[in-house]
């Protein structure tokens, strides 16, 4: 399983996560396997500079890096369209919590 993260910087397992899907300055990707993460990937959002269609924008970008999942602060209505579309399942956090232990309470990491 590959999981996104809308994160504020590039810091990894160690980065915050953002308030907001569209306007977060990277996305930390972490594919998991049996509960260990195997890999760990900081990409810039592709959309940061956009004025609209951010949301698509990021989805297409997540999708074809075969991301399953999405962990946010928050995710607008065009984001998490685009993202169904792509069959990208999506997870509301409170924002400011690490990566690490985000993915640690949601059951997708030991």
């Amino acid at each position: 399983m590959r999981v996104a993260i809308a994160t504020c910087g590039d810091k990894g397992l160690q980065d915050v996560v953002a308030p907001d899907f569209g306007r977060s300055r990277t996305f930390t990707i972490v594919e998991i396997e049996d509960g260990k993460i195997k890999s760990v990937e900081t990409v810039n959002n592709p959309a940061e500079n956009l004025q609209r269609k951010k949301g698509p924008t990021i989805a297409k970008m997540l999708a074809n890096k075969n991301v399953s999942a999405v962990i946010s602060g928050n995710i607008g209505p065009g984001a998490s369209g685009a993202l169904e579309q792509f069959g990208i399942r999506v997870l509301i956090v409170k924002p400011g919590l690490k990566v690490e232990e985000v993915l640690r309470e949601q059951g997708l990491i030991t």
